[in-house]
């Protein structure tokens, strides 16, 4: 059986995905006979199906997925890591693999909405990326695609979403997708910032037929990761009150978008906002008209935040001082890190050694294993968040506790951060910020790049100092002695 996206961008053809958002809200017969459409249009490569799109449960995807494939289309099918742990996770890979499904969209996964499920976040996106790789060395040919948001305009928020990709890379994914933005620097960028590091991963483009009630959401940060300048507002607003309400204007905008993608030398563009088979093929057909002068379109492509962080074209000094004031408030780390390298204990010295007898006393006595589990569990809670996981990385997360996250990521954030405040609780800022401002501060940015495994939750309320040192925790390879 064939797989047109992944010969798509093997080939080096521009390709175009559809998004299909099998949310409850849209019957599924509609959804299926707008994948009958899509497949007739050759240049479209796949059909995207979203799962718990917007924080909230839809149809079940690999059903929409496998009717999709039966009537032409090839699916594209998203996984996130919301409502299933490692283990449902792995089954629905499984049934992916035995309904002879290849394409897989990993993603986090926004955090449910009220009134819905709880949330598991039992993975991150990375971490998910490492499940499927697994498979695929195990002989099954899953085809990976994982996402990244460039556009955010602060530095922190930035420069981590494309450690984070690298991250992805690293672990297995063979085509980036961006998230929804309007800003051809920023699709620049993110360009501009793998080719410096020699990564050929492909790129799909996220363009999005945007209409007055989305913009109006958007613009307030809904859906997370989703965001839309007051001048794309306006701008939206008063083409709306054209008299075919604006539906020509924005599929303009998503042609020209697709244009300024192909001179940017991306593999292809990811439709959503619309999955109107005549209107994709319009959209196709007028970005085939208006390619030449794609870097006339790429300056009128411009709604980024004012004032926002864009990466310098050259790369800035890794070991950027700071202000006297942050550096005094990053003391902490840096003088565990000083102890850490004094007496080192994450490789065989005597200093481990000795240590890992003494431990190994106390585990054999529970009254003393209880005593040392609310000392560990006094001294860490107020200093850092500890949350008891029984597998700390906090020497890899410049002392900031990844379960004090609401997704418990261990990898970087999600990409529904704004303006560094977090997507769940949008009165505080996201942890993530706290992890590059120290690293940056200690010059140690390449240490976030690390894979931090999931943790072991068999180890919850255990302490994390007995695990590391008899060797049960789950903890970055570098950290086995």
């Amino acid at each position: 059986m064939t797989n047109p996206l992944r010969e798509a961008l093997a080939t080096g053809q521009f390709c175009y995905v559809v998004e299909l958002v099998a949310s409850a809200l849209t019957r599924e017969a509609r959804l299926l006979e707008a994948a009958s459409g899509l497949a007739r249009i050759s240049a479209v490569v796949a059909g995207s199906v979203t799962s718990y799109a917007g924080g909230a449960m839809g149809h079940d995807p690999l059903r929409v997925a496998a009717a999709a494939r039966a009537r032409g289309l090839t699916p594209n099918i998203h996984l996130t890591c919301v409502s299933q742990d490692r283990l449902g996770l792995a089954k629905s890979l499984d049934d992916m693999h035995a309904l002879s499904l290849e394409n897989v969209f990993a993603l986090t996964g926004d955090y449910p909405g009220a009134g819905d499920q709880p949330p598991v976040f039992d993975l991150d996106s990375v971490q998910l990326v490492r499940l499927i790789d697994e498979r695929r060395r195990g002989g099954i040919p899953f085809h990976v695609a994982v996402a990244v948001s460039p556009f955010k305009y602060t530095e922190a928020d930035c420069v981590y979403q494309y450690v984070k990709l690298e991250k992805k890379i690293a672990a297995g994914a063979d085509v980036a997708v961006t998230q929804v933005g309007w800003d051809a620097r920023k699709f620049a960028e993110l360009r501009r910032y793998l080719d410096d590091r020699g990564l050929r991963t492909p790129l799909l483009g996220n363009v999005y037929v945007l209409g007055p009630k989305t913009a109006e959401r958007m613009a307030t940060g809904r859906p997370p990761g989703c965001w839309v300048s007051p001048e794309l507002l306006a701008a939206v607003r008063a083409e709306s009150r054209a008299q075919d309400g604006g539906r020509q204007a924005r599929l303009e905008r998503a042609a020209r978008t697709v244009a300024v993608l192909r001179g940017l030398g991306y593999a292809g563009a990811y439709i959503g906002g619309t999955h109107d088979a005549a209107q994709i093929a319009w959209i196709i057909r007028r970005a085939e008209e208006l390619a030449e002068n794609w870097e006339n379109l790429a300056a009128e492509l411009g709604y980024g935040a004012a004032g926002g962080f864009y990466l310098p074209v050259r790369k800035p000094s890794m070991g950027a001082g700071a202000a006297p004031e942050q550096r005094g408030a990053e003391l902490l780390p840096r003088v565990l890190e000083w102890l850490g390298r004094a007496f080192p204990v994450n490789r065989d010295t005597w200093t481990r050694r000795a240590l890992t007898r003494v431990f190994a006393w106390i585990d054999r006595r529970r009254p003393a294993t209880a005593l040392l589990e609310r000392l560990e569990l006094a001294i860490k809670k107020p200093l850092f968040g500890c949350q008891a996981c029984g597998n700390c990385v906090l020497g890899h997360l410049e002392y900031v506790c990844p379960q004090t996250c609401p997704k418990q990521l261990r990898n970087g954030p999600c990409g529904g951060t704004d303006q560094g405040r977090c997507e769940v609780i949008p009165d505080k800022p996201c942890i993530w910020i706290a992890v590059y401002d120290r690293a940056k501060v200690g010059n140690a940015l390449d240490g976030l790049k690390v894979y931090v495994p999931p943790p072991d939750r068999r180890l919850r309320d255990t302490s994390s100092w007995i695990n590391y040192f008899l060797d049960r925790d789950s903890r970055p390879a570098a950290e086995r002695p």
